[in-house]
């Protein structure tokens, strides 16, 4: 059996990780999806060659990823993953997707890092700055966020709050959703939908906030800068870092099966000391300290 194994080893080379042939699909040239790919090439093992596909068909995508026969690609943005949908037979890592569920990503050579963080890892920092919470109020396009709302409901069940989730169809219904909504909870959560989160329903949700003293807890510090209480933000360096983990696993021998997909584990904290103030919400000194603060007013 030993000499069996020894002529398999020499017929059949291990190829060491780093010979690695590895090809990056990103959507755009944008400061986000650049910050991911530092911090995807920090850890990544291999040969890293990356090219854009804006301009790129579906089908020009996979002829040159037939060409090139990777060992791994790593899908950067959603067009990337889109567009390698007819790719089975080469494993895919995705990072700044946020909803991979709605790509072509059902394959078994398909594994990856979502944009969004753990729904209870959410819960437990509103539950910090607000340690009577009860009911969150939370809106959606089922089209679009369904699945991430299941999974709140299901963290907020396992914490003790209620999720009072409203349905929308078109930004033209988030009015009405708002004012039902703000005199039945203590706080609203705002998730990264885009049928919700525009220009005039951002205004409206921000001024119902002050209005009826209900906090948004956001997804992103720039709608704190603009009236939200808090954020918790994925961290794009330390994503792109999570993803060239899973992929050198991978390129180790791991089944793609075996290396589930991850929600985003970084983040960063932006706190409005304006808006807690108005309020009359303390926020903690530990939290602070970890947190950016928004102390002024533009």
């Amino acid at each position: 059996m030993l000499l069996v194994l020894a002529a398999l080893t020499l017929l059949f080379p291990a190829r060491p990780v780093m010979g690695a042939d590895v090809l990056v699909v990103q959507s755009l040239a944008i400061k986000p999806y650049e910050k991911a790919l530092q911090g995807l090439r920090s850890v990544a093992a291999g040969s890293l060659e990356r090219i854009y596909c804006t301009k790129m068909d579906r089908g020009e995508v996979e002829r040159y990823v037939r060409r090139r026969r990777p060992d791994l690609i790593y899908a950067i943005g959603m067009d990337a993953l889109n567009k390698l949908g007819a790719v089975h037979d080469i494993p895919i890592v995705y990072l700044m997707v946020l909803n991979p569920l709605s790509a072509d990503a059902a394959g078994e050579n398909v594994t990856g890092v979502s944009l969004v963080i753990e729904p209870s890892r959410q819960l437990s920092l509103m539950r910090q700055v607000l340690p009577q919470l009860k009911r969150v109020g939370i809106l959606y396009d089922p089209g679009k966020s369904a699945a991430l709302v299941e999974r709140a409901r299901a963290a907020a069940s396992r914490s003790g709050v209620e999720l009072v989730a409203r349905p929308v169809a078109s930004p033209r219904d988030v009015i009405a959703a708002i004012n039902g909504i703000a005199g039945k909870v203590n706080a609203f959560w705002l998730i990264p939908d885009t049928t919700v989160v525009s220009s005039v329903t951002l205004d409206l949700l921000l001024l119902a906030s002050i209005e009826h003293k209900i906090p948004v807890f956001a997804f992103s510090e720039k709608y704190v800068e603009r009236g939200a209480l808090l954020s918790l933000e994925i961290d794009e360096f330390d994503l792109g870092r999570q993803a060239g983990e899973m992929g050198n696993r991978i390129l180790a021998g791991a089944r793609v099966r075996s290396v589930r997909r991850e929600d985003a584990r970084g983040g960063t904290i932006t706190i409005n000391q304006i808006v807690a103030h108005k309020m009359g919400i303390r926020i903690g000194e530990e939290l602070l300290r970890r947190a950016r603060v928004i102390r002024q007013g533009n």
